[in-house]
């Protein structure tokens, strides 16, 4: 294949492929993006030399790597646009005034559960064990505290388990919490053992309601920058789930650019100022409705098992000879070797 061959998504192709990613991911890619795909994925049909878009939407959907490859192309189309204590106002919301709150209630029990859903790189989970560290100091060691960080890019949550990251990584963090919570090995901070311990990374697919179950009721979840790649009935389906495992006083934080307004859900808009948090229940005097259901969700804690553990997930490097693979792959017979792998901010 020539470097310099243009391949070209047609309409159809394009609409096959959005398919795909939506029924699979739940992102959804409007006429405008079209661009986005054809340009990220023509690079990776060079890389499988590929001819065209036909052929890629086949190994795509059929045979023995379309998994792997699907998260491959998932991490071709999305960028992980992250950093520890991103949107401080916010954190700072949850630290003063969400977690006293919280570690009061739970004071009989002292357990305290937070889901960092679509957890990227780790930069988020990370940031909140810290929070909660700093919050209950020496009393910490009498807490049972499980962050839970998960992610449907199996590269993003092995970049994240490995707990190192770049300045860039580092941009709106304080020199104080670099001292106290990172260790600087030549160009990269490394996460304090301490508080890597305290996180435990899973994969998970947001649409896949049922999987989520097994990880019990959460006193806080976090879901930010991703539903703003959500249609409305994939809000709808995820803001739902993360209701049925939010206890009665638990909250939800959302970005800044997301909201649930207009969306059939039984959560209801807090007015705490930089918040973008909700809670389940009637509106009051204090909050904003989202639209409700006529009765809220919940469950018991203590459904989740003891720990969850992380899924050390290995990123395959992109193999030579991937068109006798491709090729071997849509003849439906089964080559020798397992072809290439490499992988949310949409442009």
């Amino acid at each position: 294949m020539s470097e310099t061959k243009t391949i070209t998504m047609s309409a159809r192709q394009f609409d096959q492929l959005r398919k795909i990613i939506y029924e699979r991911a739940g992102i959804h890619f409007p006429d405008a993006k079209k661009y986005v795909l054809e340009s990220r994925l023509g690079r990776r049909l060079e890389e499988l030399e590929i001819e065209d878009y036909d052929q890629y939407v086949q190994f795509l959907t059929i045979g023995p790597y379309k998994d792997d490859e699907f998260q491959e192309m998932f991490n071709k189309i999305t960028i992980n646009e992250t950093s520890f204590f991103r949107n401080e106002p916010q954190l700072e919301v949850f630290e003063k005034q969400v977690l006293p709150k919280l570690i009061e209630a739970r004071a009989g029990n002292k357990r305290l559960r937070v889901w960092s859903a679509a957890c990227s790189t780790g930069e988020e989970p990370y940031t909140l064990a810290m929070i909660i560290h700093r919050s209950l100091g020496v009393r910490l060691m009498d807490w049972r505290v499980e962050v839970l960080a998960t992610d449907i890019s199996e590269k993003v949550l092995t970049d994240a388990q490995g707990g190192r990251y770049t300045d860039y990584s580092m941009r709106t963090t304080s020199p104080l919490v670099k001292q106290r919570y990172f260790k600087q090995d030549g160009p990269y901070w490394v996460v304090d053992p301490t508080i890597k311990s305290m996180v435990n990374f899973d994969l998970h697919n947001l649409k896949d309601r049922m999987a989520a179950k097994r990880y019990g009721t959460w006193d806080v979840i976090f879901c930010r920058n991703v539903m703003i790649y959500f249609d409305d009935t994939m809000k709808a389906l995820v803001v739902g789930g993360f209701g049925d495992q939010l206890a009665s006083d638990g909250w939800l934080f959302i970005g800044h650019s997301e909201t649930l307004r207009g969306l059939n859900t039984p959560f209801v808009q807090t007015t705490v100022s930089h918040g973008f948090c909700y809670q389940k229940g009637v509106p009051t005097s204090g909050s904003t409705p989202g639209s409700t259901f006529g009765s809220s969700h919940g469950s018991s804690h203590g459904i989740a098992p003891a720990h969850v553990h992380a899924h050390a997930h290995g990123v395959k490097p992109v193999a030579g000879g991937a068109l006798a693979a491709v090729q071997a792959a849509l003849k439906g017979t089964a080559p020798s070797a397992k072809p290439a792998t490499t992988g949310l901010k949409l442009t």
